[in-house]
């Protein structure tokens, strides 16, 4: 038994959830924050057998998309203290990370 924690995008939750749920997968949904972008995340959590993880991980590959997106990060003036200017930065998201971890030992309640 293996125990796959997939952590993906807010945008791409609905739709691999919905996915793995068509294919006959439980799935455990937590509701995460990134430390970067202190954006939205969602963590999934997917119990399945060893001959099974290669198609978990295809339909997560399949639906998150790396994508760009433009954020204001704010710079300090370096002449004024305290005086933050926003300025466009482009930066990729989307994609995800997944840890897929060996179950030594699986109860069902």
């Amino acid at each position: 038994m293996k125990l796959i924690i997939a952590i993906v995008n807010d945008e791409d939750a609905i739709d691999v959830i919905d996915l793995l749920n068509e294919k006959g997968f439980r799935v455990t949904k937590l509701a995460t924050t990134g430390g970067f972008l202190k954006s939205g995340n969602t963590t999934l959590m997917i119990g399945v057998d060893e001959d099974k993880v290669e198609i978990v991980l295809g339909i997560v590959e399949e639906t998150c998309r790396t994508r760009h997106q433009v954020i204001t990060n704010p710079s300090p003036l370096s002449t004024t203290t305290g005086v933050y200017v926003p300025y466009p930065v482009d930066i990729e998201v989307g994609g995800a990370t997944i840890f897929v971890v060996d179950v030594d030992q699986f109860i069902k309640i």
